[in-house]
C-alpha cells in the first residue's frame, strides 16, 4: 500500500513538473537538443529535435528542414508526410527538391516530374535535365527526354559527374557519358521491336567515354540478348 501511494505521488509529481515548463521554455530546451544531437553526429537525435519544435512552434523552415532529415535518411513516405506532395506555389526551394527526389525514389515518374520542373524553371542545370530525361523516358515521353537530353549535353563539361548505386560498391561516370546512356536507352524504348542496333551504338558511345560505365555494359547485354531472342522466334 505505501509502495502504491509512493508510486502515485511520483506521478503527480512528474505531471506538475512537465506542466510547469512553459512553451517558450520547451522550444528553448529543444533547440539545445537540437544542437547536441548535431554535435554528437545522432541522426535520430536531431529528427527527435526538429519533431517536437514543429510541434511546439512550427514554421515552413522546420517542416521543410525535417522532411530534408527525412528524405537524406532514406525515409522518403515520411518526408512526404511532412510536407505533403502537391505542387503548391507557397513551396520554397527545399520543399520542391525533397518532394521531387522522393516521388521519384518511390517510383512517382509523373508526381515527380512537376516538381523537377519547377526546379528546373527556377534555375536550369545540366543535373537536373538529367533527372527529368531519366523521368520522361519511364513514361515515354521521348520528345520531352530529348529536350532535357540535348539542354544537359550542351551545359555539361568533363569534369560532372553522376553516381550510379546498381553495384555492391557505387560508383561515378561523366555525366556526358550519362546522358549518351539515356539516348540509347530513350531510342530502345521508342521501338523496341527494331531499334536494337541503333541503341546499342548509342550505349557504346557512353562506355567509350566511361569504360566503367556498369549500367551501360548491363543495358548492351539486355538489349543484344532481346535481338538474339526475336531471331530464334
Amino acid at each position: 500500500m505505501k509502495q502504491l501511494k509512493y508510486t502515485i505521488l511520483l506521478i503527480v509529481c512528474f505531471s506538475m513538473q512537465i506542466q510547469a515548463q512553459t512553451p517558450s521554455t520547451l522550444v528553448a530546451h529543444y533547440k539545445d537538443y537540437f544542437k547536441q544531437m548535431q554535435q554528437q553526429g545522432d541522426i535520430q537525435g536531431i529528427i527527435n529535435a526538429m519533431t517536437h519544435l514543429v510541434l511546439l512552434e512550427p514554421n515552413v523552415k522546420r517542416k521543410d528542414t525535417l522532411a530534408a532529415l527525412y528524405m537524406n535518411e532514406g525515409k522518403y513516405i515520411q518526408a512526404l508526410n511532412v510536407i505533403g506532395f502537391e505542387l503548391l506555389e507557397t513551396d520554397t526551394n527545399l520543399a520542391t527538391e525533397v518532394k521531387a527526389v522522393s516521388l521519384k525514389s518511390l517510383n512517382e515518374p509523373k508526381l515527380a516530374i512537376a516538381h523537377y520542373e519547377v526546379l528546373y524553371k527556377q534555375k536550369p542545370s545540366a543535373s537536373i535535365a538529367y533527372e527529368l530525361a531519366d523521368l520522361k523516358i519511364q513514361i515515354d515521353d521521348h520528345a520531352g527526354a530529348a529536350l532535357n537530353i540535348s539542354y544537359g549535353i550542351a551545359n555539361s563539361t568533363t569534369d560532372m559527374m553522376r553516381s550510379y548505386y546498381e553495384t555492391q560498391t557505387p560508383y561515378q561516370v561523366s555525366l556526358l557519358s550519362g546522358f549518351a546512356y539515356l539516348k540509347g536507352i530513350s531510342k530502345f524504348r521508342e521501338n523496341p521491336e527494331t531499334n536494337h542496333d541503333a541503341a546499342i551504338l548509342l550505349l557504346e558511345e557512353a562506355l567509350a567515354l566511361a569504360p566503367n560505365f556498369n549500367m551501360a555494359n548491363i543495358a548492351i547485354n539486355a538489349i543484344r540478348a532481346q535481338k538474339d531472342a526475336k531471331k530464334t522466334e
